[in-house]
């Protein structure tokens, strides 16, 4: 049961097309091609409405959608809410419209970062309880209804960290609000039969040659002309805004602050589990409770892969409970889960991963799931793997990270928002030039051996002081900001309002920002 709560989209033990072993992959495998015609299921749920495409216009090259968190009461019923139970993984979620077909037939789809391929329509008889009440509201997609539709005839199982899909290929448009033009004849997966499941994926891991036979939904957006660089990045955006953004060939400055580091990723054949996934080196990760004592912890410097399907962040058994204890956990319950102190949301300590070049501080309260039961529950978003080392959700709604799929490197920097300014980039050397319009000190980058000092408790704090273990000070660079665009506003202002939506050449971004940074020397 505890792995259920843990991954909602990513990661099982399955035999990759394109590795020579049995891996620890997201990758599907074919089980069957036998042709079928009608694989669509019949439209039994009640229609969902489309995001208005008037407020998400786009510009040539970059294609922005809003991340729609399940919480989200505009886009997801109220109702679910009551019923929210640990058991449940739907909660913590995140996801973005399509819209499939000829008409178009709106759909939400959980954004993937662990996994490859677009599939639709699970089977909401397979889940229980909200999960259940959830997979009623995402929509359905009815190939006999779409004069575009075209039946591929061949299948597949798909294999996640849990639930399965049986899939049908299909072909179809698929229009992204506000576009000028379609995408035509995307391949994607109908489902037939469904277990544990309760949305549909959009896998934006790597594509054709690398993890798929045939062109994924990224790859679509670079061929057909949708996008110049072939790149995105991912902004989930904090528990309490309950709505991101994923801008697929561009930038949204507004949603941080400072430069980018760049990060290589590891390549498959080096990689942990010999998969293609976005695996980077990590530094170390420390916690600096409210006193500030930083304590670093030992054991920490690994590979890990970022994956917006996981709930939760996986961590070796000791290192996950050496920071649980740090939290308050002596151990885990019968479920494989650290239950902690719900007032821990309120202090203002942090969990800080440091990578080469820059540190990203998680909140406690974003590191935190909170289950609105009676009484209210709350865990460390952290949990012991042996297989799988990776960064999810809890990690992630604190960094703006660009996955850049051209030169295979990450781009990142800690997340903030301060209104929303998506542009366009021209190609990915563009990266290097981009710096974030919020008006907040960028983290230095903090380089460690180990920990020093005693252990630290997040309300408490310990003796720890961050040195090596020479006992000498830890290096420490800072990077410089620019000013802030005109109209943005320091963290504690009010958010940009921006008076349109449309993507902006990148090249007027940098420009803006070269000249107010000219203008603050002067």
């Amino acid at each position: 049961m505890a792995l259920s709560l843990l991954l909602s989209a990513s990661v099982l033990l399955v035999s990759s097309t394109f590795a020579d072993h049995a891996v620890a992959s997201s990758l599907p495998f074919t089980n069957t091609t036998t042709p079928q015609t009608n694989a669509s299921t019949p439209h039994t749920h009640a229609p969902i409405k489309l995001i208005d495409s008037s407020v998400i216009a786009h510009d040539d090259g970059c294609v922005h959608l809003p991340i729609v968190h399940s919480t989200n009461v505009n886009h997801f019923s109220k109702k679910r809410g009551v019923q929210l139970q640990l058991a449940n993984r739907s909660d913590i979620a995140y996801y973005a419209q399509l819209s499939i077909g000829t008409p178009p037939q709106p759909v939400f789809v959980q954004l993937d970062t662990g996994s490859f391929e677009l599939w639709v329509n699970p089977d909401c008889a397979t889940v229980q309880g909200a999960d259940a009440a959830f997979c009623q509201q995402v929509g359905r997609y009815d190939g006999n209804t779409s004069s575009t539709a075209k039946s591929l005839g061949t299948t597949k199982t798909l294999k996640y960290g849990i639930g399965t899909a049986n899939i049908t290929y299909f072909e179809d448009t698929i229009t992204l609000a506000g576009t000028a033009t379609a995408l035509q004849a995307v391949q994607f997966g109908v489902a037939t039969a469904t277990e544990d499941t309760f949305s549909g994926i959009l896998g934006i891991g790597y594509g054709k040659g690398i993890a798929t036979k045939y062109k994924n939904f990224v790859d679509q957006l670079v061929a057909q002309n949708a996008i110049r660089a072939k790149a995105y990045t991912l902004a989930l955006g904090s528990k309490e805004e309950k709505e991101g953004v994923i801008v697929f060939g561009g930038v949204d400055p507004s949603k941080f602050a400072g430069p980018l580091a760049k990060l290589p990723i590891i390549d498959a054949n080096n990689a942990p589990d010999q998969v293609p996934r976005f695996w980077v080196d990590m530094n170390s990760i420390a916690i600096t409770p409210p006193n500030n004592n930083t304590k670093v912890y030992e054991g920490s410097n690994m590979p890990v892969f970022l994956d917006s399907g996981s709930t939760m962040t996986l961590l070796p058994p000791d290192l996950a409970a050496t920071i649980a204890k740090d939290f308050g956990a002596d151990k885990e319950d019968d479920n494989g889960f650290y239950r902690i102190d719900c007032g821990l949301t309120e202090m203002n300590g942090t969990l800080d991963f440091a990578f080469n070049g820059l540190k990203i501080r998680v909140p406690y309260k974003e590191m935190i799931r909170e289950v609105p039961s009676n009484p209210p529950a709350c865990f460390l978003g952290i949990t012991p793997s042996k297989k799988f080392t990776l960064l999810g959700d809890t990690f992630l709604r604190s960094a703006y990270v660009v996955f850049d799929l051209e030169t295979d490197s990450i781009w990142m920097t800690q997340a903030s928002s301060c209104g929303s300014t998506p542009a366009a980039l021209g190609s990915v050397n563009d990266l290097s030039m981009v710096v974030g319009a919020c008006g907040l000190t960028a983290e230095p980058a903090v380089t460690v051996s180990s920990a020093g000092g005693t252990t630290a408790t997040p309300g408490v704090g310990g003796t720890g002081t961050g040195s090596d273990t020479n006992g000498a000070s830890a290096t420490v660079s800072s990077a410089v900001i620019p000013a802030s665009p005109p109209g943005a506003t320091s963290a504690g202002g009010s958010p940009v309002t921006s008076s349109s939506s449309r993507c902006r050449p990148m090249v007027a971004v940098v420009l803006a920002f070269a000249v107010l940074t000219l203008v603050n020397m002067g």
